[in-house]
């Protein structure tokens, strides 16, 4: 049998939502917002590719921001993108909420003529239906005549060429025009109208999930029992009732006398956060289970599961759980009512889902400010030239790395917000760092207002620290450097922000063989598990070992260590290369001075032009590239 291109296709809503950082209150006092990908066909594939499910998505976006947003998301979710179709006449649907109290969410949906609802049926064609398993429709899709159709051709698509078709009913009566645009929270509206256009719907459906509110608007009743029996006059689908925190009923067959003589998936007690998106998930979580023949109970549990993990938490797809984390909630479960407060929970989501993948990265680090400054001082150079330095070595970065994959920068914003600026969105690794240089115990730029400033910051960039910090030092000192380094992980998790440790042990101490690994030890011990670290090259394989299982033991999704170079010409620092790239966690290196070092002396003192200066760190950079490259052997 030939093996589908992919498992999942789903046709409907890709929109942009704005979710309320302000909880309790209304959405009219609400004055932050959390920005996400949206739309339930859209969360489902992600949710779905997630799990390992091989996803795609037929929809419009606006040729704008949001636009390219909504793709460039789904294609760093593994979702294909073939099918999303720009539209340049229309704007990409958005949705405003806010987190009122535990039930009650204010919506607002801003989709007049926006993207996704130019949906047409000349967007597809029967090929591309036929080359998936299941084709996922959803409610929504089918509330005006041009999406209608488009949706009933993808339809008959699946149906003649052997497709499962999974309906997802959706019910949204604001987008049915049955309720004020203000009331776009409201679940449930009675209409004979458009119960009777959805009944057409269920006789070619293989699978049909809904709330039970759904399943009475597509029954044509308030009773449950007797909507489901209606349903099941037309359709001979697999029906699944959401229940909520009750999780959920199958009923593959004959409708039952009682909704509990169905068969059961029993529901997960977690408190409830934010109930957008757990459907998509528990819809992502289902179609893992029943794409790959699973029992029902198993595929319930798969949905129940994934519907408790985002309904724990603030954003929609975002929240959902990648396989591993799946995996580790059912095996593990939480001691958490609050399952967004469980640590361990947290961090396998967030290692997991991370982005994008980078499996080396070759910095250029010139984030230092005191040694630019004390080299202008040296020449009698203004220090307000130091921003115009800066901006020649990202010249020379962009230069030498040639659109390389990896190619990166580690750069403040002190004197260097200009390339910073301009060095991110382009695909480059950047980091920046946040602590006052040289500083013992650490202390940071934005003082005790460190998680406010990087609310600031841009998703793509790494928040980068510099400790010195000795596993000897006296304890009162070894304290204070744990704490704030918790606060930092703490601030930057808020923001979802990747973390680099770089790791220099105290100079005025001696170092033995493992005192950068019980550093490491100790900082893993407080509670902190940065996304990468930065540390000297060791030149010893037995200390490398150490150190990785000190890593592995400390974080097992740790993105890697990226060597340093402390100011020691090129060569001796692509020689250190060799002992290092045996090494698994070795990812690369964020190296400073040794690249620009000599060449900015020369050109603070007059003795270089700029196309001089761009010239040499650009050699440098090839350089210390060519060394990694040769140490892979």
């Amino acid at each position: 049998m030939t093996r589908k291109a992919f498992d999942v296709i789903a046709l409907g809503r890709a929109a942009v939502d704005f979710y309320g950082e302000q909880v309790g209150g209304r959405l009219e006092d609400t004055r932050s917002f959390a920005k996400y990908i949206g739309g339930s066909p859209c969360n489902t594939v992600i949710g779905a590719s997630r799990l390992g499910l091989r996803c795609a998505l037929i929809t419009r976006v606006g040729d704008e921001h949001m636009g390219r947003f909504v793709r460039e998301t789904l294609q760093a979710e593994g979702v294909d993108v073939s099918h999303v179709r720009t539209d340049p006449e229309r704007l990409t649907g958005l949705a405003i909420l806010g987190l009122k109290d535990r039930s009650t969410f204010p919506l607002l949906f801003y989709r007049e003529n926006c993207a996704d609802m130019a949906i047409e049926d000349t967007d597809f064609g029967p090929e591309f239906i036929a080359s998936s398993k299941a084709l996922v429709v959803s409610g929504t899709h089918f509330s005006t005549e041009k999406v209608y159709r488009a949706s009933r051709a993808a339809m008959r698509y699946a149906r003649q060429a052997g497709v499962k078709v999974a309906w997802d009913i959706d019910y949204r009566p604001v987008l049915w025009g049955l309720t004020s645009r203000g009331m776009g929270e409201n679940r449930f509206v009675a209409s004979d109208k458009v119960s009777e256009h959805l009944r057409s719907i269920l006789p070619d459906c293989d699978l049909v999930v809904g709330t039970e509110e759904e399943v009475h608007i597509a029954g044509g009743t308030t009773d449950t029992l007797e909507a489901l029996r209606n349903i099941r006059k037309l359709s001979a689908a697999v029906l699944v009732l959401k229940r909520g925190p009750m999780g959920c009923v199958v009923f593959p067959g004959p409708i039952p006398d009682s909704i509990e003589e169905g068969l059961v998936g029993r529901g997960f007690p977690i408190e409830v956060y934010n109930v957008l998106g757990a459907g998509d998930a528990f819809m992502g979580g289902f179609l893992r289970g029943w794409l790959r023949d699973e029992p029902w109970e198993t595929c319930c549990t798969y949905a129940n599961a994934c519907g408790a993990i985002v309904v724990s938490r603030h954003a929609c797809s975002p929240e959902a759980p990648k396989w591993v984390e799946l995996e580790d909630f059912l095996k593990n479960g939480s001691p958490h009512f609050r399952l967004r407060e469980d640590a361990r929970l947290n961090h396998i989501h967030w290692s997991t889902n991370r982005r994008p993948d980078w499996p080396e990265v070759l910095c250029a680090a010139f984030d230092h400010r005191k040694q630019f400054e004390e080299m202008a001082d040296r020449h009698g150079a203004p220090r307000e030239r130091i921003p115009a330095i800066k901006n020649l070595i990202a010249d020379a970065v962009e230069q030498a790395g040639g659109g390389r994959r990896g190619t990166g920068v580690l750069l403040d914003d002190v004197y260097g917000f200009a390339p910073l600026c301009r060095m991110t969105g382009r695909g480059v690794w950047v980091a920046r760092p946040v602590e006052i240089q040289g500083q013992v115990p650490v202390a940071f730029m934005a003082g005790e207002n460190v998680a406010l400033a990087l609310r600031e910051w841009p998703a793509e960039h790494v928040v980068k620290c510099l400790v010195y910090f000795h596993p000897d030092d006296p304890a009162d000192l070894r304290e204070t450097q744990l704490a704030r380094l918790r606060q930092l992980d703490q601030a930057r998790l808020a923001s979802h922000l990747e973390l680099l440790v770089e790791v220099i042990p105290s100079l005025e101490r001696p170092n033995g063989t493992n005192t950068v690994a019980r550093a490491l030890e100790a900082i893993y011990a407080a509670g902190v598990r940065p996304d990468w670290w930065k540390l000297q090259p060791p030149s010893d394989p037995a200390v490398w070992q150490t150190i990785e299982r000190v890593v592995a033991a400390g974080d097992p999704y740790c993105r890697g260590i990226l060597l340093l170079g402390l100011a020691k010409p090129i060569e001796d620092v692509g020689a250190s290369f060799a002992v290092a790239r045996r090494s698994p966690l070795c990812r690369g290196f964020a190296v400073g001075r040794s690249l620009w070092g000599e060449p900015a002396e020369r050109w603070f003192a007059g003795r270089l032009d700029d196309a001089g200066l761009v010239d040499g760190v650009a050699d440098n950079y090839r350089a210390l590239v060519a060394a990694w490259d040769r140490a892979a052997g």
